[in-house]
């Protein structure tokens, strides 16, 4: 390294007055500056590789700041140059790496960042660091924004449920909730990211928190009188009660006690319940306003005339649906909302317009910090930015095979006999089937977190797993963080220090039988984390399980606590009170499971599914899913996004529970769902659209699924197996058989796909400006993905849809997989889709490797694989193999075999095998099949038109 025009600990003068202007001073890995003005008297940058600068910005030089929970990665040893630029107020240091630049202003501290070829990629144009002081320690609120007024498409930040893809315009804020994954991590278009190291409440976009609706509206009731909206309950049908609310404030369980009025029996108390709310709403600030409906049970909302939306969750699981509304200087906007709770909740929020600029900008904010701090990454396209990600918090280990088959999962198996049942049934049928679940409760009732079983129910746990094993299938149990306040291992923790007590001393009940004190314990010590898994490890590690699913991660103590509440029964923590440490639960929570899981099976590949993330979760063996998501038509479509955004975020592996994990009770009675009573009459008789409905929604779901990174089926009531779900219904089984064999057929595609999550920092769900990141259309589409680099996924998310539109991308041609007819990218099309078919395309000089149906994933190592070449372009891939279980290939004990596609020429080339492992096939045949336009791939799929035997030495085939 060198320092150009002057020392490295040189005071910097500025030009013209000569006034003082700020230092600077090279360090081993960066450059510090101490800026005349500016929020922060000190900005540290440091090189984390040739493209990544960690920036910190400190309001006390000299300030001790507490290592990173969410990175791993240290200051590289990096070539890189310092110089001077500009003059007088515009004068700046620079530090340039290999393939990123950043300067940092002598005057105010601002810093820019360029890439590789100097080209300017964010530009600071926000900050704030303001004192705030949290349980008597000194803290600050932070913001910084960036590239105010940019047209940049900005991806990532976690798992949401707002249908949101390009967050450009966007408010996200990232709170750990049951349906949502926190992960500060943004991905831009143009090849930048930024990681925001920061562990409490944060926000992208509008740094104001949403607030009740009066705080910024001028509201009016039905009949024009300021002050709030009319508000009419309803019960039984009939009107009970007329009042004006200042606002629609239902938003907590102390909100339902305090505000529901006082002139009508209790809420819990009443069955028929509606509320309307009516009135009008004025801004003096016109513009488009960014609104949210915080809702449970079934909400209905107008507003000016025009439905908004029409949603249900269940009671116990609220959360918001964003909106926007458009408003004119001081004209009223109507509003119509009508509210049926069975144990829900309710509210709605606002925030006023931000400048047109700052609006289209990326803004990060934290409630707390100890300085800010966060890392920008350049790179030469999404997908190494992405890599930067991993380099920062941690690569994607290898997930077993298995966990690429299906799993078959419900709320709940009652015995361990249902369970092998479930098991033996598939395998009777013949339909594929890797891995089954044993979800919650089958501890004794008041033994939440003994690790126990219930000795009637599950009179022998080791034999229940064996008996799977021996069926060649794998089993996850579910654990958590929770403890009822009598069992010994809440008491070994809370007598060291490590249960978070507040709750249990509040005396809150839980919901199972009569209710019991309970609490979660403290993870953020290694002490800590070493009980809870030496606990685990004595009562349930040993029994053989293959798979570890943690539960409520976020962590959710109390569900429906107010938000002051909340933060005070998730602390104190090493680091201070709960709000300090709001995000991260479920990163350390899973780290200390994984550590000891590792140590004790060195050459087992772990698995753990966690209701939760954080940046940093992966390197844990850890994989998402969305939550308890609700079975509806729009919860479906969220899940595309929200799946789409959460891989985005260097989250590879993501799944949902097909078919919603809960359901409106019109589809819940009876193992196939449909509600056994009309509500509307009270008349105890099933309704036929009912359940039609509800099975046509699953089976569009778990075509999806069979699509997603992970391919799981699970939910509450209703079961989940197929062979339930689908009862009299055929066409909807076999259906659903197909997908699964289809699964099943693109095992060595897929595991080649999860493979490269690993080696190369990969990414399995894509969203479509991945690939086509010059494809302006292709930026905003948020019901498509590709899965993997060939195939393109288009899921059915409306009742009675028999076809759908479809983008296809520009720069390529576009094979429909059904009737092979061949279209060029760059519009849209409308597909046919009817109930046995979800749109999916594949991208024209594809090499997709395919093999025979098998009942798991390893069931036939030496089959054929069948090489799908689709005419039209030349194209590449890879066929990635190992022993599927162990961590061998931590050691390069796997192989990987080049395939390439001329085609002009017609050829095929499968190159030679680089590496091998224990187990390797070293012959086989491949067999090769070219799809030209016309040929249906979902035809036949076991037709080739040549084959050849492959011994790992270069083949070439003429087709």
């Amino acid at each position: 390294m060198r320092m150009t025009q002057v020392a490295a600990a040189a005071l910097v003068l500025a030009a013209g007055n000569g006034a003082f202007a700020g230092t600077f001073q090279q360090t081993g890995t960066g450059i510090e500056v101490r800026p005349d003005t500016g929020a922060a008297r000190l900005v540290q940058l440091k090189l984390m590789s040739d493209n990544i600068i960690q920036v910190v910005k400190l309001d006390q030089p000299g300030k001790a700041l507490t290592p990173s929970l969410m990175t791993v990665a240290k200051p590289c040893s990096c070539s890189f140059t310092v110089d001077r630029t500009g003059s007088g107020k515009g004068e700046a240091v620079r530090l340039k790496a290999g393939k990123i630049s950043a300067t940092v202003s002598l005057a105010d501290g601002q810093v820019a960042f360029f890439d590789a070829a100097g080209k300017r990629i964010l530009a600071q144009a926000s900050e704030a660091m303001t004192p705030v002081t949290v349980g008597g320690k000194s803290f600050l609120a932070i913001k910084q924004g960036f590239n105010h007024g940019t047209r940049d498409a900005y991806y990532g930040l976690g798992q949401h449920q707002n249908a949101q893809m390009n967050y450009n315009g966007e408010d996200v804020v990232l709170q750990q909730h049951n349906m949502i994954a926190a992960v500060p991590f943004v991905v831009s278009d143009k090849n930048y990211g930024l990681l925001w190291d920061n562990n409490s409440i944060s926000r992208f976009g509008d740094t104001t928190p949403y607030a009740w609706l009066s705080r910024d509206l001028a509201l009016a009731d039905a009949d024009g009188k300021p002050g709030g909206l009319t508000a009419r309950y309803y019960i039984d049908g009939k009107l009970a009660l007329t009042r004006q609310e200042k606002d629609i404030a239902y938003q907590y369980l102390k909100d339902l006690d305090q505000n529901w009025p006082k002139e009508l029996p209790p809420i819990k108390e009443l069955k028929d319940v509606r509320v309307v709310w009516e009135g009008t709403m004025t801004s003096d600030k016109p513009g488009v306003h960014k609104m949210q409906l915080y809702s449970s049970d079934y909400a209905t909302l107008t507003v000016d005339g025009k439905q908004v939306m029409d949603v249900w969750r269940q009671g116990w699981n609220p959360w918001y649906h964003n909106f926007e509304q458009k408003f004119e200087k001081n004209k009223p906007v109507k509003l119509h909302l009508e509210w049926k709770p069975s144990g829900g909740m309710i509210a709605m929020t606002h925030n006023n317009p931000l400048p047109k600029a700052e609006r289209h900008s990326l803004t990060m904010s934290s409630e707390i910090a100890e300085s800010i701090n966060y890392y920008v990454i350049s790179a030469e396209n999404m997908d190494k930015v992405i890599a930067g990600y991993r380099h920062l918090t941690g690569q994607q280990p290898m997930m077993p095979k298995w966990a690429y088959g299906f799993w078959q999962s419900r709320q709940r198996y009652e015995t361990q006999q249902q369970l092998l049942d479930t098991v033996s049934e598939y395998r009777t049928r013949g339909w594929p089937l890797d891995n089954i679940v044993q979800d919650w409760f089958y501890w004794p009732q008041d033994g939440w977190g003994s690790h126990d079983f219930d000795k009637e129910r599950f009179p022998d746990p080791k034999g229940m797993v064996d008996a799977v094993h021996k069926q060649n299938a794998r089993i996850m149990i579910s654990i958590w963080g929770k403890f009822y306040a009598d069992t010994d291992n809440y008491k070994e923790l809370a007598s060291k220090g490590h249960m978070w007590t507040r709750n249990v001393e509040n005396g809150a009940l839980d919901w199972v039988g009569p209710g019991y004190k309970n609490s979660h314990y403290d993870p953020y010590t290694r002490e800590a984390r070493d009980i809870y898994y030496r606990q685990m490890k004595d009562k349930l590690v040993g029994l053989g399980f293959d798979a570890w699913w943690m539960d409520n991660t976020e962590p959710d103590v109390l569900s429906n606590s107010r938000l002051e509440d909340f933060k005070k029964l998730i602390g104190p923590t090493v680091y201070g009170d709960g709000e300090v440490t709001f995000n991260p639960y479920s990163l350390v929570h899973a780290g200390g499971m994984v550590e000891g899981l590792r140590r004790d099976q060195p050459n087992t590949r772990q698995f753990i599914l966690s209701r939760s993330g954080f940046a940093g979760i992966q390197r844990h063996s850890v994989a998402v899913w969305s939550g308890d998501t609700v079975g509806r038509w729009n919860n479906l479509y969220d899940q595309i996004a929200s799946g789409v955004n959460m891989s985005m975020s260097g989250v590879p592996n993501w799944t949902h529970d097909i078919g919603g994990y809960a359901q409106e009770v019109r589809f819940q009675t009876g193992d196939v769902g449909s509600a056994q009573e009309n509500r509307a009459t009270s008349s105890a008789k099933a309704n036929p659209e009912d359940l039609k409905e509800w099975q046509e929604m699953n089976h569009r779901w778990f075509q999806f699924g069979a699509f997603s990174p992970l391919f799981r089926s699970h939910g509450e009531v209703v079961k989940r197996e197929i062979y339930n779900i689908s009862a009299g219904d055929d066409a909807m089984r076999d259906n659903m058989v197909w997908f699964l064999k289809l699964r099943y057929r693109l095992m060595p595609y897929i595991y080649t796909m999860a493979a490269d999550t690993h080696y190369s920092s990969g990414t399995m769900m894509r969203g479509l400006v991945m690939d086509f990141p010059h494809d302006e259309k292709a930026k905003n589409v948020k019901d498509q993905y590709m899965f993997g680099p060939s195939i393109l996924v288009a899921p059915v998310y409306a009742y009675k849809a028999r076809d759908r539109k479809v983008y296809l991308p520009a720069g390529a041609q576009w094979y429909d997989f059904y009737t092979g007819e061949r279209h060029k990218g760059g519009a849209t099309l409308t597909v046919k889709a009817p109930r046995d078919r979800m749109p999916l395309f594949v991208k024209a000089g594809s090499v997709v490797t395919t093999g025979p149906v098998t009942q798991y994933v390893d069931e036939k190592p030496d089959a054929p694989v069948l090489l799908q070449v689709y005419a039209g372009a030349n194209g590449s891939t890879s066929l990635y193999e190992d022993d599927g279980v162990s961590n061998g290939y931590q050691r390069g004990e796997a192989s990987r075999i080049p395939i390439s596609y001329d085609d002009k020429a017609g050829t095929v080339t499968i190159g030679a095998r680089a590496g091998q492992y224990k187990g390797m096939v070293e012959k086989r045949e491949f067999k090769v099949r070219l799809v030209r336009p016309g040929i249906s791939t979902a035809a036949d799929m076991d037709s080739a038109d040549k084959s050849v035997v492959y011994d790992g030495k270069p083949v070439t085939i003429k087709l």
